[in-house]
């Protein structure tokens, strides 16, 4: 396989599994569906990688069905990790200061998401980069229902971590991709990061009609320039002049 061109070296899904193995994929797995600190970790393409090398038998000499079962497992924990730790800090994250490797907004476009898709938010943003990371912590701030997040965190775990890993070992198959495997994990990275896109610029969109507007401009009442003064109130034949 040739080598990811996209970032560094250390955060190539084909480095890190010739490296690591199957237990850096379960940590990486793990850490990036529900720890702080691991939003910039690779997660579509690692999987996808995964199951590409699952089927050509390199560097993973596993059964298909044993790396999808330990992969669902992390994903399951790590967002269940980010649930407990968002009950237990509840809203001091919201005012924790940034730091190199924790960025405020990301705590704030996770919490949107949540609000927005509620408790599906928890399957949808395992396949949305840095999203995912920080949705099970916001729903343990929110001290959403347990029982539910227990339901969408399995189905979520199992769509994302199975799916793209299943895809990737019958892509793998596939002599076209190995020819380009390349092009298609920048792809695969590129569409993963393509709701991020989509919301940044619906945003900056939003934001540029509302400075066009300007401020909402205060109708003229009595006494100002230009004001239009008000007709007294009749009543009736009788009224005064």
């Amino acid at each position: 396989m040739t080598t990811l061109a996209l970032g560094p070296s250390w955060l190539d899904p084909d480095y890190l599994i010739q490296a690591f193995g199957l237990i850096g994929i379960l940590t990486i797995v793990f850490a990036e569906s529900g720890l702080l600190i691991g939003f910039f970790l690779p997660g579509d393409s690692l999987l996808f990688t995964t199951g590409l090398l699952v089927a050509t038998d390199q560097y993973l000499h596993y059964p298909l069905w044993l790396v999808c079962l330990l992969i669902v497992v992390a994903a399951i924990l790590g967002d269940q990790v980010g649930y407990l730790f968002g009950r237990k800090v509840g809203p001091a994250l919201f005012k924790r200061p940034d730091s190199r490797l924790f960025k405020q907004e990301n705590i704030e476009k996770a919490h949107e998401f949540f609000e927005k898709y509620g408790p599906k938010s928890l399957v949808l943003a395992r396949f949305v980069p840095v999203v995912r990371t920080f949705t099970p912590i916001i729903a343990g701030v929110s001290r959403m229902n347990y029982r539910s997040f227990i339901t969408f965190n399995v189905i979520g775990g199992v769509l994302w971590g199975a799916g793209v890993t299943v895809l990737g070992y019958f892509l793998g198959q596939i002599d076209f991709v190995h020819q380009h495997v390349e092009t298609i994990l920048i792809l695969i990275v590129l569409l993963s990061v393509l709701p991020i896109i989509i919301e940044f610029l619906r945003a900056r969109r939003q934001s540029k009609q509302a400075a066009a507007a300007g401020p909402a401009q205060p109708s003229d009442g009595p006494g100002q320039p230009g004001g239009h003064q008000p007709e007294p109130p009749q009543r009736g034949r009788h009224a005064k002049r």
